[in-house]
């Protein structure tokens, strides 16, 4: 995994060394251990606050050379906006902020973790290190050359000035493996589908078993033996064998139903038979966007030795138009014993997610199933890039989605199911067909995977928009976002871990 900054905390009273990154409110007060590092040069902000307009508004930030005396060689001030109205995703984004200003020549940085009426809590200075982390992470590992302003803070080590050194490391310490999680997540996006390919993404989620994750990977003669016909007929068209993945982690009770997530991995797209148009298509090796996810959170859960029994399954394919590729019009059989009509071969991942869902429903009777997947372009034009759709039976969960997606930034949102949608599936020829047509596209492709949860308290999050190529951000600079990392993390330790 790549790494961009390196993060340690000292004391607030530590000597500053290199840049110096700080906090002010909208009324441009800096913190008591700020003052003391610029001495008498403190009333530099507000003259170059003046001349630049900076008024300390919430994640604007002024870069000054400091005068002759500082020790610091630049001084880089982050607006906190108003301190009563901070939350903790802001302390996400001065992070990001933070690490946006450096720089390849930005060896050592220091910053200080205090507003102006007091040092941060440890978990508002874990949040600041999160944010830097995330917002250095970078993928260029296939560029041979690079410029200089791609280089960013590449060998930058960041020491995060703080109160309490030992409780903010405390505190961060669960964090940095999420951190973990979402970076190995926009690896996973990231990288070229010649690369990363279903038998190759197996054996780097095999990988987790490292950090004691029990890996149990299907192949083709396994599924076949299973019974899943859906999820076979989207890769039968590949040179590329399909694979089912399956990751447990036991680190709650013995015998306790797990919580489990599902991801759709489809390594590429074309689109199949109903090939897409050429415009854009590259974009498609990001189609595992939901596998990848609940790699990254398998990381997170099993490296932060979460106290929890959790499930992660992926169904990783490749869909591509060989003579061997499933039509519209054939008729295929899922491990369920339903049968789908195919109509639109693009129309691929709820056939993948189909078989997986079942499969971890009858196999591990979890306390839930969430889905993950880069499933519909129509979700985008419902809800843009800012949220994700999500798609329920069960109140309770979709609330406690919505609440901990609030709390991270990766937000969801809340979109209907309905016996008047599911009829749009219904097929004259089988059990059901593959698509519902053009109206409420997202809609009834979660109707259609909802046939196969078998009762399960269950969530489906539609992450086309925000899991590749959405519009970049303070704590995310990279085309695989690795949405729903932090997301799901959350949702497990605020309410299924063993407290």
């Amino acid at each position: 995994m790549s790494d961009a900054v390196k993060v340690g905390f000292v004391p607030l009273s530590a000597p500053v060394q290199g840049i110096l990154v700080a906090f002010c409110d909208d009324q441009l007060k800096l913190g008591a251990a700020t003052r003391k590092a610029l001495g008498t040069a403190a009333d530099i902000v507000r003259r170059a606050a003046a001349a630049n307009q900076f008024k300390g508004k919430s994640g604007a930030a002024l870069d000054i050379l400091t005068p002759e005396g500082v020790k610091a060689e630049r001084l880089i001030v982050i607006g906190a906006g108003k301190s009563s109205e901070l939350k903790e995703k802001d302390f996400l984004k001065f992070g990001g902020v933070a690490a946006g200003k450096l720089n390849a020549g930005s060896n050592a940085v220091t910053v200080i973790a205090e507003l102006p009426d007091g040092a941060m809590a440890p978990d508002q200075a874990a949040a600041i290190a999160t944010g830097i982390r995330l917002r250095a992470y970078r993928f260029d590992r296939y560029k041979t050359k690079k410029k200089d302003d791609e280089n960013g803070a590449a060998r930058a080590d960041v020491s995060i000035a703080v109160d309490d050194v030992a409780a903010t490391r405390k505190a961060f310490a669960p964090d940095a493996h999420t951190v973990d999680g979402v970076i190995l997540a926009r690896e996973l996006v990231n990288e070229p589908p010649n690369v990363l390919y279903p038998e190759e993404f197996a054996r780097r989620a095999g990988q987790l078993r490292k950090i004691g994750v029990d890996v149990n990977v299907l192949d083709v003669k396994a599924m076949t033996k299973l019974g899943m016909g859906a999820l076979l007929g989207v890769s039968q068209g590949s040179a590329r064998p399909g694979r089912t993945v399956i990751m447990r982690w036991n680190g709650g009770k013995k015998g306790e139903a797990p919580v489990a997530f599902v991801g759709k991995g489809v390594c590429f797209d074309t689109g199949g038979i109903s090939i897409k148009s050429a415009g854009g298509m590259e974009d498609m090796k990001g189609d595992m966007g939901g596998a990848a996810c609940v790699v990254g959170l398998m990381h997170a859960l099993a490296a932060r030795k979460a106290r929890v029994n959790a499930v992660g399954a992926i169904g990783l394919v490749e869909n591509m138009p060989d003579g061997n590729a499933q039509r519209p019009g054939d008729i295929v059989t899922s491990m369920s014993g339903q049968t789908i009509e195919i109509i639109n071969t693009d129309a691929e991942g709820r056939l993948v997610l189909a078989d997986v869902l079942w499969y971890v429903a009858k196999k591990f009777k979890p306390k839930f199933m969430v889905d993950l997947a880069t499933l519909t372009g129509a979700i985008m034009v419902a809800l843009g890039t800012d949220h994700a759709g999500m798609f329920s039976n069960n109140d309770e969960l979709a609330e406690r989605l919505t609440k901990v997606g609030l709390e991270t930034g990766e937000k969801v949102w809340r979109m209907p199911l309905g016996p008047e949608y599911d009829k749009q599936i219904d097929s004259q020829f089988a059990d059901m067909k593959n698509t519902g047509g053009r109206n409420g596209g997202s809609i009834t492709a979660a109707q259609f995977l909802q046939r196969f949860v078998d009762g399960t308290p269950w969530a489906h999050l539609d992450i086309a928009g925000t899991a590749m190529g959405a519009p970049k951000t303070e704590i995310n600079q990279s085309w695989g976002s690795g949405y729903g990392v932090r997301l799901l993390d959350r949702l497990v330790s605020e309410y299924y871990e063993k407290k």
